[in-house]
């Protein structure tokens, strides 16, 4: 007969003695149960000591933590979180270097542990610390504990950034500033001032007047430092006020900074890691969002100083220096220029720029096009303005919508996802990347239409075709915009036909009865399939990342499903794995059997607070919690689109329930029609031989037909 619920079996360890083998009765107020613990090895004073975990980050157990303990769970007697922030604070202000340095390690360990770090700060723990950095005494690996702990007891929340002082401002920036400093400090000091900047708007202002963009560009030559570089750039660029930002973007294209990061990051003889890969994908989004003002910026048709860059656009394709000297001859011949532009309003073509977005970007990149590469300007525009066919591709009216499309494709005015990782390394290739993606792509245009043999009617088509060939080619994350072009000329219209009707196969083919009668008996065992392999790589687990209020140091957790599929195991991690993680290094688990349920999205426990925010759609759309008993959950955010289906559906096979994801259906309908194409083909290679003599009274070899389209 199995134990109650309520209690658990475990093992507790004291330095110098045998391990007590306990059944811990979860009804039991704890400070009850630790004195069972005392009384066993004759301790007295049971208020001065807790229960902390042996494993993994050793947290100390509270009567909100304790339902998390399992079977099998091994935890440690240890002196109370109170009495060891009282003896931690007393060492580290101790005149022993030697004392005060083991008492720095220990603290900066336990400082992450929330319950240890609300009795050290209720003791004005932070503020000793502080002094400590202030007093410029600290050096080495004692500045680093120092720094390490600091960072750790802030991080949890419970002090405002605001209370932080100018000299200590200073201390960490100085660290930063100077040239030869340990890489544990420097990373250090860069990740409290990113904190810092997040977390507080006075403190953004301070921080931008000690730390210059130059000295952090200075050290992404330091592959160990890199990434904390580029957060606190990205941390003062986000929150630099709007009239500051181009000024900021200025100098870091002075500095030099995507050359930079180019060489010594992306192409690098280092493997980008996830948070860097974020870092690089908030600063590109960032840089993008430069063009927000221009893309929300309606023309003003008044102005005279905008009604001449339409009149330099004229003038490059036109050779406009022979202008007729009669107004009414230059308003007709102006006017049939800007049909042969390409424009809507023939008359008053600064009318086609009034709505935003793409407003006055739009205008931008042609006139970019026009100067930068006039002779593909030119021929674009000659090439259509010459024909008679209806077949022109109207210029002007393709450049503004292209402009909006790429608006939308590289969500340009919207702010970075946390969870996401999506950077194009090409972008990071050229100074002027947005006008040359431009560039490119109003080549591609211009090509499909040519392909499509379009006409004005045909306009919304020919933008769909050239969406979807653009975003396929992003997809494929091409290296430089050379790679682009090539990438791109392999998708020709009539390759994004090939491709439509591939993925369309297993939608429209097949209609017949006879082959839905097949499909339907294929379903179950191709279902099973599915099954089988999502369960498989449960079984190799996958790797998360923990969400917190920082994007410094990553902090990773792994879980797995045990190869008899009756056990989930999981456990932190100090880095992401590059393989496998063995069983034994997996501390947690829950049983199979205690799983009620799994809920997705906002119905997550750990997304209720955060889905209504604007950064956090993402990571919404891709979290999922597992409810099991007694009342407990297990929250994950899929580090993408492909592993929170996997993971989803991997966890309703288990339970038995229905896989109901967009990668369940597709792969269950790509893996029908291939099936069927094999039977079918088999059918169709079917030789019949000739008919023997008729016998008496035999039924024939074949006594039906199979028809198909």
């Amino acid at each position: 007969m199995p134990p109650p619920s309520d209690i658990v079996k475990v093992a507790i360890e004291w330095p110098g003695a045998n391990a007590q083998l306990m059944e811990i009765d979860q009804k039991k107020p704890l400070s009850s149960i630790i004195r069972e613990v005392c009384d066993g090895w004759s301790l007295s004073g049971s208020e001065q000591f807790a229960l902390r975990y042996a494993d993994g980050p050793q947290l100390y157990i509270t009567e909100q933590s304790r339902s998390e303990i399992k079977n099998g769970t091994i935890l440690r007697l240890a002196i109370s979180p109170a009495r060891a922030a009282r003896q931690l604070l007393d060492r580290i202000q101790s005149h022993g270097i030697d004392a005060r340095l083991e008492a720095l390690k220990e603290l900066a360990k336990l400082s992450a542990d929330p319950t240890f770090a609300t009795e050290f700060i209720s003791m004005e723990g932070i503020g000793t610390l502080a002094r400590l950095v202030e007093s410029g005494t600290h050096f080495g690996e004692m500045l680093a504990f120092t720094l390490t702990a600091f960072l750790e007891l802030m991080d949890h929340g419970i002090v405002s950034w605001d209370l932080i002082s100018l000299s200590f401002i200073k201390q960490i920036a100085g660290y930063v500033n100077q040239p030869m400093v340990d890489v544990s400090i420097l990373q250090r000091s860069l990740a409290i001032l990113e904190s810092m900047v997040l977390n507080s708007h006075s403190l953004y202002h301070r921080v931008a007047q000690e730390i210059t963009v130059g000295q952090l560009i200075g050290h992404l030559s330091n592959q160990e430092i890199q990434t904390y570089a580029i957060a606190l750039i990205n941390a003062l660029f986000l929150k630099a006020p709007e009239d500051r930002r181009q000024e900021m973007a200025s100098t870091l294209a002075q500095k030099h900074l995507r050359s930079i990061i180019l060489n010594h990051v992306i192409r690098g003889n280092r493997p980008i890691k996830a948070e860097m890969a974020h870092q690089l994908y908030v600063l590109q989004v960032l840089t993008f969002n430069l063009l927000e003002e221009r893309m929300m910026t309606k023309m003003d048709p008044s102005d005279q100083a905008q009604r001449d860059i339409i009149f330099e656009l004229r003038r490059i394709a036109f050779d406009g220096e022979n202008d007729p000297s009669g107004t009414e001859k230059r308003k007709a011949m102006y006017t049939k220029d800007y049909k042969m532009l390409g424009f809507t309003n023939h008359v008053n073509p600064a009318m086609d720029f009034t709505q935003t977005p793409p407003g006055m970007l739009a205008l931008d990149n042609m006139l970019y096009l026009a100067k930068l590469h006039q002779d593909t300007y030119i021929r674009i525009v000659l090439e259509n303005s010459s024909r008679e066919d209806k077949h022109e591709c109207p210029f002007g009216r393709c450049a503004i919508e292209l402009t909006r499309m790429l608006c939308e494709i590289l969500q340009v005015g919207e702010l970075p996802n946390e969870g996401c990782n999506d950077y194009h390394p090409m972008f990071f290739t050229h100074d002027r990347a947005w006008e040359e993606f431009f560039c490119v792509c109003i080549q591609l245009l211009n090509k499909t239409w040519k392909e499509m043999r379009a006409t004005a009617e045909d306009f919304n088509k020919v933008m769909q075709v050239v969406r979807e060939q653009i975003t396929r080619t992003l997809a494929m994350k091409p290296s430089s915009l050379d790679q682009l072009k090539g990438k791109l000329r392999g998708l020709s219209y009539s390759e994004i036909l090939r491709l439509r009707q591939s993925e369309r196969m297993s939608q429209d083919d097949f209609q017949s009865p006879p082959i839905i009668e097949l499909r339907e008996r294929i379903q179950p065992e191709i279902l099973e399939l599915i099954k089988q392999q999502r369960l498989n790589r449960l079984c190799e687990g996958s790797c998360f990342r923990k969400l917190g209020n920082r994007r410094r140091q990553e902090k990773f957790w792994f879980c797995r499903l045990s190869l008899n599929h009756k056990v989930l195991h999981y456990g932190d991690l100090d880095e992401s794995p590059q393989g496998e993680v063995p069983f034994e290094l997996l501390t947690d688990k829950i049983p199979v059997s205690d799983i009620k349920s799994v809920v997705t999205g906002k119905d997550c426990p750990h997304m209720k607070e955060k889905s209504a925010l604007k950064q956090n759609k993402e990571v919404l759309e891709q979290a999922f919690s597992i409810l099991y008993d007694p009342d407990e959950n297990l929250n994950f955010v899929a580090p993408n689109k492909y592993e929170y289906c996997i993971w989803t559906d991997g966890l309703c096979a288990l339970l038995g329930r229905e896989m109901g994801s967009d990668l369940t259906r597709s792969d269950l309908d790509t893996l029908i029609s291939m099936e069927m194409k094999l039977r079918l083909l088999d059918l169709e290679n079917i030789t019949i031989p000739e008919a023997p003599p008729p016998v008496p009274k035999e039924p024939s070899t074949y006594n039906f037909t199979y028809n198909y389209g």
